[in-house]
């Protein structure tokens, strides 16, 4: 039994199928499609944000570049400025989540004025010509 699959899946395999070339036209772009799709790539953008100013802030904890900095604004300023004390992990993750919400809003926002602008844009010019090919 494996050698006849075997032997159908060669003569499969062997046979080579005809390119097609398709020409299409793009002229309109769903306007809650591209809401959502903007939406979604932004909040994976903001988890990114949130994730990735996380580890940098502990990998400048943990090296000691923020005790480093520390110690030279308090010889600056001459006084008892301490600077962990106004960066901490609490603030820098509030200011993370906070640009993580802001750039959710403003991307989604700009999805949606991009997908209108295109649609006007597509019915005063015509649209994009793709082309496509099967191989």
């Amino acid at each position: 039994m494996r050698n006849i699959v075997a032997e159908q899946l060669e003569r499969k395999a062997g046979r080579k199928a005809p390119i097609k070339q398709v020409r299409l036209k793009l002229v309109y772009v769903d306007f809650w499609s591209a809401v959502k799709f903007s939406f979604v790539v932004s909040m994976c953008l903001a988890v990114m944000n949130v994730v990735l100013s996380l580890l940098i802030y502990l990998i400048l904890l943990q090296t000691g570049v923020l005790h480093q900095l520390n110690t030279l604004l308090s010889d600056v300023a001459g006084g008892d400025l301490n600077i962990l004390s106004i960066v901490g992990l609490p603030q820098v993750l509030g200011a993370a989540v906070v640009c993580g919400l802001l750039a959710i809003v403003v991307g989604t926002a700009l999805g949606a004025i991009a997908s209108l602008i295109y649609n006007l844009l597509a019915r005063a010019l015509g649209g994009f010509q793709l082309g496509f090919t099967s191989s």
